[in-house]
Parts: structure tokens; sequence; C-alpha cells
């Protein structure tokens, strides 16, 4: 799992580039050839390189963000044996019994119709902490939900199967 956070470090730190290329040299020539056109007020030339100009610093600090978020991160502070960031795991819903993969992710990362949950959600929060073998009830807005943890991998590589 260590290489995927090298390389998500390594993705951001490239866009990051990009962006900083776009936003101190591409987008200045841009907003000069469109102030060159004369009267900035109704210059749609201009207004969409500065609107570009505003989301380009905005995506900066994101990235920004989320690369010193992966600078500070820590896996020794992650159990090794239980529901924890970088954990992929299998429930069974005991009321249906379906069988649902997640993974826990930063909040950056979500994406429910993948399984990619967060630790702040009512399932992650629910779930962490939690190893294979236990019943968790979750409380969700649309009532509660009963899962037994059928099998969990770590971030560090440690499974843990429970039928």
């Amino acid at each position: 799992m260590g290489s995927d956070i090298d390389a998500k470090k390594a993705s951001i730190k490239e866009e990051l580039a990009k962006l900083k290329h776009e936003f101190k040299v591409e987008l200045p020539k841009v907003i000069a050839k469109a102030r060159a056109f004369g009267d900035l007020k109704e210059n749609a030339e201009y207004h969409a390189a500065r609107e570009r100009q505003s989301f380009v610093k905005a995506r900066i600090g994101q990235y920004s963000e989320q690369l010193s978020k992966l600078n500070n991160f820590n896996y020794s502070d992650i159990p090794a044996d239980k529901v924890g960031f970088g954990s992929e795991l299998t429930v069974i819903d005991m009321d249906t019994d379906d069988r649902i993969n997640f993974i826990i992710v930063s909040s950056d990362e979500v994406n429910p119709s993948e399984g990619k949950i967060s630790l702040t959600s009512p399932i992650g929060v629910a779930l962490s902490n939690r190893t294979a073998g236990e019943e968790v009830e979750i409380k969700i807005p649309s009532g509660k939900k009963r899962y037994f943890i059928e099998k969990l991998v770590t971030i560090h590589g440690e499974e843990y199967i429970k039928t």
C-alpha cells in the first residue's frame, strides 16, 4: 500500500507542476493578449482567462493540501488488525445476505458507487477499529443496517477472514 501512496504523491506532484506552469506562464500570456483587444467590460476572452486563473489557483490549493496530508501520513498510526484508512473489507448485509465490498479512502477519493468510503461517513465510523468476525449496527438516514465483517485486508497487507 505504501507504493499506492507514493504513486498518488507522484500523480499529485505532476498535476501540480502542470497547473503551476499554466498559472504562472500560460495564463498571463492569454490575459495580456486579451487586454490588447481593448475594453475589458465586454471582453469575453479576458473574462474567460481570469475565470480559468481563479479555477487553477483553487486547484493548486486543493492539490497542495492533499500532498501535505500524504506527506504527513504515518502507517504506524493505523492498526494492523482493525479497520482503518486503506482497509479493504467484505461485509455481509445481515438482512439481505448480500456481500458488499468497501475500501476506506481519504475524503477526496470517496465514491460510494465504487464502495469507496471515508472513515467520517456513517458506515466508516461504525466500521472503524472493528475486525473480521464482528457484527456492526449502523445508523443511516434511511434506518439501520446490520453488517457482519467477513473479510478484512488492512493497509499493512494483513488479511483476516471469518465465516
